[in-house]
């Protein structure tokens, strides 16, 4: 055990040969903990804080602990929450998981094409197993992991995942442990990694049940969806280890390729070690195989994605909203919210050579400098996307880019030098939207849900129509995807740039592009990708370019060293 304390050995229900169970939980606000376990009572042993026991309990059986003489509740580490957020834990084995992976050898961090998806809406069925049966597909696209938006146990039915409570809990609802390590394995043998979002930066609804055990909150901070996760306050070390353990799981017990680590710049720790720094250390140390750690931050700062010998987080990757935001707006000509930083050809070029547009200049959005450069780091550790649930799903009726400007985005985000990500449904030109939905159980957080909803969008310039309800259940089931009903003309353009983009060397790419004209070029080696962005046909420089290999739309033609390109249509030369 050498140095370790008490909360840093290993938490929850963790099953024993011979039928037995260590139950260990970490309740600083408790004097004692009693394990409540099929009618019989069970004192629980103190140390620090730590209270633990081995008990005689086989995997399946329930349990519940009870702080003091307050109320028996779930495991705040517990693996399994069969009967929701309110309901006993339940004992899990990982070592009964049928890992039949077909020899995976792992994900190959060089070359990765992610696709995001959500569990509940992906299939009709909105299960693990549902999702595995249509792997096969993805693997054949070009497509090499997946994933998955949170998978955690949250209140009621239907929601996105991000309001989760039992983070060490995959939803039942979806088909718990065993549904999730089969849609892994189903995965791996399909020739897809697996990726995981994860949430550490705040709980959704029902946290008191945690918060009955220790500090879990702290109010030094704050975050956009309530109280500030405790990484660095006064008895702060148990939640971090809620959350380092947790990343640990998913990759050993669950053999998860990588994790996607949610809203990092809302997780907050002043202190010496860095919790996230120190998650992606020993995640790693956790993995049977080398996983992909991707955060999604805001900061515009490349601290998250350099090692730690240089002073940052330790990173493979992160999402780079700005090349989102600014091929968005120069299709779109949207300039709501934070597309009032963008626009213009030149943004979307500086988002092609790296991500970051803003590097240290002011935003008009945020009124304030942003940024910092990125030149140093490789162009592969930056994921980029035309879509993804949040641009989508968090517009007020959750609608997917117009069908005549996806071509072009499908065309730029794909042949970039970056790491791309669809978004579930882009490759057959889904009709669906993807909107905001919940399931709470708590009548009150239901109707702030809705008011929150509906205010969010008052003030929006020009929209005068109904923010759909996240409550009812007919908004979720709008947004399941419709692949019957796919363009088969979309698929092949997918299919088509995804074996392009197999050609090219993960490298920078010269850029260059004419503010007047509308067109952006960059010049990825063996070929030349062009997209005119503007309303009236373009000319575009293409010096020693002597094939058209494709164009998104009719009327694209190749003379003399020029490209001629249609309004809103890209093309791609040799």
């Amino acid at each position: 055990m050498g140095d370790r304390l008490p909360w840093e050995r290993p938490l929850g229900a963790v099953p024993e040969p011979g039928g037995t169970t260590t139950f260990r939980v970490w309740a600083p606000r408790a004097r004692r903990v009693t394990l409540e376990l099929d009618g019989r009572a069970v004192a629980l042993e103190g140390e620090d804080g730590v209270f633990e026991a081995r008990a005689d309990a086989a995997p399946g059986e329930d349990y519940r602990l009870r702080p003091d003489d307050g109320e028996a509740l779930p495991d705040p580490c517990s693996r399994h929450q069969p009967e929701g957020v309110r309901g006993p834990s339940r004992v899990v084995d990982p070592a009964a998981f049928d890992w039949d992976e077909g020899g995976w050898p792992g994900l190959d961090p060089r070359r990765p094409v992610l696709y995001e998806l959500h569990v509940g809406t992906f299939t009709p069925e909105g299960t693990f197993a549902a999702a595995a049966e249509r792997l096969p597909a993805l693997a054949e696209l070009g497509v090499t992991a997946i994933e998955l938006m949170p998978v955690a146990t949250f209140p009621g039915r239907r929601n996105w995942g991000y309001d989760g409570l039992y983070a060490w809990a995959p939803h039942e609802v979806y088909g718990g442990p065993q549904g999730l390590a089969g849609l892994v394995a189903a995965a791996h043998r399909a020739g897809l990694g697996v990726i995981l979002d994860v949430v550490y930066s705040h709980l959704g609804p029902g946290a008191e049940a945690l918060e009955a055990f220790g500090p879990y909150h702290t109010d030094r901070y704050g975050t956009p969806w309530g109280a500030a996760m405790n990484f660095d306050d006064r008895d702060s070390g148990g939640v971090r280890e809620w959350a380092i353990q947790n990343a640990c799981m998913w990759l050993s017990e669950y053999r998860v390729d990588g994790l996607r680590v949610d809203a990092v710049h809302a997780i907050h720790d002043e202190g010496a070690r860095p919790v996230l720094a120190e998650l992606c250390e020993r995640a790693r140390g956790a993995a049977p195989r080398p996983p992909l750690l991707i955060a999604e931050s805001d900061l515009n700062d490349a601290k998250v994605i350099r090692p730690r010998e240089v002073g940052g987080w330790g990173f493979d990757a992160q999402w780079a909203d700005d090349f989102h935001h600014a091929l968005h707006a120069l299709l779109t000509g949207e300039r709501d919210g934070y597309y009032a930083d963008f626009g213009a050809p030149r943004h979307l070029a500086q988002a092609t050579r790296r991500p970051f547009v803003y590097r240290g200049q002011r935003s008009a959005f945020r009124r304030r400098r942003h940024g910092a450069p990125a030149d140093d780091r490789l162009p592969r550790q930056f994921v980029v996307y035309s879509q993804n649930h949040d641009q989508v799903g968090n517009r007020a009726l959750g609608d997917r880019l117009p069908p005549p400007l996806r071509p072009l985005a499908a065309l730029w985000t794909l042949l970039s030098p970056f790491t791309p990500m669809l978004f579930m449904g882009e490759e057959h030109g889904e009709r669906h939207p993807f909107q905001f939905f919940t399931d709470h159980i708590d009548p009150f957080i239901a109707d702030a849900t809705r008011d929150g909803r509906r205010h969010e969008f008052a003030e929006f310039v020009g929209f005068d129509q109904e923010v759909p309800d996240p409550q009812d259940p007919a908004t979720a089931q709008r947004s399941l995807l419709d692949q019957a009903n796919g363009d088969p003309g979309v698929r092949e353009l997918y299919r088509r740039l995804l074996d392009l983009r197999a050609e090219l060397a993960p490298e920078d790419a010269e850029v260059a592009w004419d503010d007047d004209a509308g067109w952006v070029a960059m010049d990825r080696g063996p070929l030349l990708v062009a997209g005119n962005f503007g309303r009236a046909d373009a000319a575009v420089p293409a010096p020693g370019r002597t094939q058209l290999v494709m164009a998104t739309a009719e009327g694209a033609s190749l003379d003399g060293g020029r490209l001629r390109l249609p309004a809103l249509a890209g093309a791609v030369l040799r």
